[in-house]
Parts: structure tokens; sequence; C-alpha cells
């Protein structure tokens, strides 16, 4: 809504005067309303967004400009765009009825022209877009992109914030210390728990490590992040089968850390969580 002013001038015999001053309003028959598929996102994945526009008038719209940010935001003395336009991915809808693909421009902004809104009718446009290495994942961050509808009288804007997702994103890996051995000779298993997620792993989170060691392992030796564990407290294990695993509520991992390097990037520093297991190995 616009609202305007006018005032009429009245001159006679060298004398001017001025009449009351009217206030009218220009409603905008045009709206729009942006939507994501998912409010929440993390490091490249993907996201649709649906961007719906509206004509309550009686006259239609052609040729109309869609401008989106791409969630653009200050970084020092420059800016970042921390989403990136998945190629291809447009689909435009007039009436609900599937379009041509309209012109696409894709950068740090991401453009899409040709758009056609009918009289008391609508549009939809949806496209796919993956967080970037400039999208910030700690806890509590935010995406607010916005887009602009050109080519009419006046502009409209639409914008949709999405959330990091605060969540565990765990990974393991094995390694063996020596590779090679001889019977009855101690060997290491050292299992390494990786979180890349802006959450910790608590204990009320029953996190459990099962093993099965063949050949099976006497005399064990467990500890966890350098703390020597108790079988039965903190472990069971069956010397016969091998089979190894924690017990509820023993397990933990801190959450990743999460950093700009100069660039603006995000660099991702894991919580780590280590379980070492040593023994005689019986051959």
């Amino acid at each position: 809504m616009a609202t305007f002013f006018n005032q009429a001038t009245l001159s006679y015999n060298g004398n001017v005067t001025n009449s009351n001053i009217t206030t009218g309003e220009i409603l905008e028959a045009l709206s729009a309303v942006k939507t994501p598929v998912d409010d929440e996102y993390w490091f490249n994945e993907e996201n649709t967004y649906v961007i719906s526009i509206t004509n309550s008038g009686t006259a239609s719209y052609t040729n109309l400009t869609l401008t989106d940010d791409l969630g653009e935001y200050s970084f020092g003395t420059g800016t970042l765009v921390p989403l990136t336009y998945v190629e291809n991915s447009v689909l435009y809808y007039v009436n609900g009825v599937l379009q041509p693909a309209p012109a696409v421009t894709a950068g740090n902004e991401l453009t899409i022209s040709g758009i056609n809104v009918p009289a008391g009718g609508n549009a939809i446009i949806l496209y796919a877009v993956t967080a970037n290495g400039y999208a910030p994942l700690d806890g509590n961050s935010s995406i607010t992109n916005t887009v602009t509808i050109s080519g009419c009288s006046m502009s409209v804007t639409a914008e949709a914030t999405v959330t990091a997702r605060n969540d565990v994103m765990l990974s393991v890996s094995k390694s063996l210390s020596p590779a090679t051995v001889v019977e009855n000779e101690r060997i290491t298993y050292t299992i390494t728990v990786q979180n890349y997620g802006n959450t910790p792993v608590v204990a009320t989170d029953d996190a459990i490590i099962t093993d099965n060691f063949d050949p099976v392992l006497s005399n064990l030796v467990v500890t966890f992040n350098g703390t020597q564990w108790k079988e039965g407290v903190n472990y069971t294990y069956n010397a016969s089968t091998g089979a190894f695993s924690t017990n509820p509520a023993q397990i933990t991992v801190p959450a990743a850390e999460y950093s700009q390097n100069m660039s603006g990037e995000w660099v991702i520093q894991p919580g780590v969580s280590t379980l070492v297991i040593s023994g005689n190995i019986n051959a």
C-alpha cells in the first residue's frame, strides 16, 4: 500500500491561496509469500523455496522479474552469500499449470525473469538451494533471504528464515596397533567418535559401541577419553566369543566448534571422544 498527497493552488490578482491537502492510498494488487519446504538447513544439504505471487487486481502483470539475495550478509568490509542455487531446479506454474522454464541468471543473487501473473490469478515459482561454506552452523544460527518482485509500479518483497539444525552428527573410525603381531602379543584397537553437529552427545542419549573381536582378546584394558573403565560397570565383554559392548549412559561426545576463517568460510572442528581397547590376541 502506498499513500499519496495532492494540493491545488489558486492564483488571482497577484494573490495565491492553497487548497486543503487530499490523501489517497494505492492498494497493491500484487502480493508475494516465500516459504521454505524445510525450516532447517545444514551444510551442503538442499532446501526448496516456494514463492507464491497473487494478483488480486483486474489487470494482468507480465514480464515480472524475481530477484533472490540468497541470504547475503555483511562480513568485514564485504558481503557473503550462504546459499547456492541448484542449477535447473526452477519450476514455474501459472494458475496451477506448469509453464516453460523462465530465464534464470545465478550468481551472488538469483534472478528469474519473464514471470506472468493473470488478473485474479497466481504464479508459483519453486527452486532449490544448498547451504554452502558461508552458511553458519553453530547453535541458534539462521539465514534470512529476501525475494523482490519487480517490473510493476511498486516492487513487492517477501522473506523467509531458516535455522541451523540443532543435532548430533557422528562418524566413527577404528584403527589397530600394531597391524602385524604374533600369538599372545598385545594389540590395541582405537575407536574414534567424531561429532560434527552443534549438539553434544550426553549420557542420557545412550549411545553404545559394540564390537566383536576376532581373534578373541584376553586381559582387556579399556579406557575412554583417558579414563580407565571397569568391566560390568562401563562395558561388558564375552571372553569366549569376543563380543564387546559399552553399557548405556557411558558414551559422551562434545559438540563441534565452528569458526570463520579470513575469507569468511566456516571451519568445523569436530568434537572427539576416544575408546581404547587393548588385550592379548588368542590365535
